[in-house]
């Protein structure tokens, strides 16, 4: 039922800077639907593109077909071809369209072509390793950084100041803006109303959240916690944050910050396509037949690579990703 590639060009010709990057992941990573394992690989490869999320593709053969029926359905990516898919189905439950892959892909990305992935949210469970993971997978170019701080930190909604003080810890994550996490005793907690609002993340857990309510008005969901972070991340337990997106301000050393345009922003919508992406990978295009960690020049091409500039496929290329 494969269909043939469409006769149409790849995007890399109308738009070199746009990046694809097909990376080998050293954990195990499996995918459970009712009770099945239907994924499971140590062979498992990050896809990263400009602007999108990491996305394991798992090897044909690391992955339960047997479960699986292909479908009719396909679409087109400019920069990676005509995908197809699959239904997945495991005893009664069926969820349709929930497997994709591409057969043919454009050369630039021919890594790809024996490598199949899946809607996060259309499975049951993920896990690395043993350890269940949410969301989305984690990318080993993202770094999360919590530090103490004495620098005053104010926060004004509606008016009002809701929070002041100098004991904040400030999250730093790769990509993001900085986050100003408040302790309860610094928080004006008679102003904030338990929200039913609850997020994951990640890098850090389970979020739960807050609207502020400053006389007969209501800020919906601008302060979240997480009561119990993941192990990695603990010293925000308990803290509290604001969208510096939705406050009135945020001062720093009693400096307002610049307020950010992130997805969490209410205009983002209009104003995401004109804003640059932030991260700058390079794209390693892999000639049909490579196999990234298995090439016997491996070790070669890394030792050239670190020197400088490979130029590889006519294209001059660094191993420098998303740093």
């Amino acid at each position: 039922m494969t269909m043939a590639r469409q006769k149409r060009e790849s995007g890399f010709k109308t738009n070199p800077d746009y990046k694809v990057t097909f990376e080998p992941s050293p954990r195990r990573v499996r995918v459970k639907f009712d009770g099945e394992t239907i994924a499971d690989s140590t062979n498992a490869h990050l896809l990263f593109e400009t602007r999108h999320l990491p996305v394991y593709y798992f090897p044909r053969s690391d992955v339960r077909f047997d479960l699986m029926t292909e479908t009719d359905h396909h679409t087109f990516c400019p920069y990676k071809g005509t995908a197809s898919y699959w239904t997945i189905a495991v005893g009664d439950k069926v969820v349709e369209n929930a497997v994709w892959g591409y057969p043919d892909p454009f050369d630039e990305v021919v890594a790809i072509k024996d490598s199949v992935a899946f809607y996060w949210d259309r499975v049951d469970a993920w896990y690395e390793e043993d350890e269940e993971i949410f969301v989305h997978p984690r990318d080993p170019y993202k770094r999360v950084d919590v530090l103490d701080s004495f620098r005053p930190v104010q926060v004004v909604v509606g008016g009002k100041v809701v929070a002041e003080t100098r004991r904040a810890r400030f999250l730093f994550e790769t990509r993001l803006p900085t986050r100003y996490y408040i302790p309860p005793e610094d928080v004006r907690m008679d102003l904030l109303v338990p929200s039913d609002k609850v997020t994951r993340c990640p890098y850090k857990g389970k979020a739960r959240y807050y609207s502020i309510k400053i006389d007969d008005k209501l800020f919906g969901d601008l302060v979240w916690t997480y009561p119990d972070p993941i192990p990695e991340c603990p010293k925000i337990k308990g803290y509290l944050c604001f969208f510096n997106e939705h406050v009135d301000d945020i001062l720093v050393d009693g400096v307002s910050q610049p307020r950010p345009l992130t997805p969490w922003s209410k205009d983002w919508g209009e104003k995401a396509p004109t804003v640059p992406d932030p991260r700058p990978p390079i794209a390693i295009r892999l000639r049909r037949g490579a196999c990234v960690g298995g090439d016997r020049h491996a070790d070669q091409r890394r030792k050239r690579m670190r020197a400088g500039l490979l130029h590889h496929n006519g294209a001059m290329v660094s191993d420098r990703v998303w740093t």
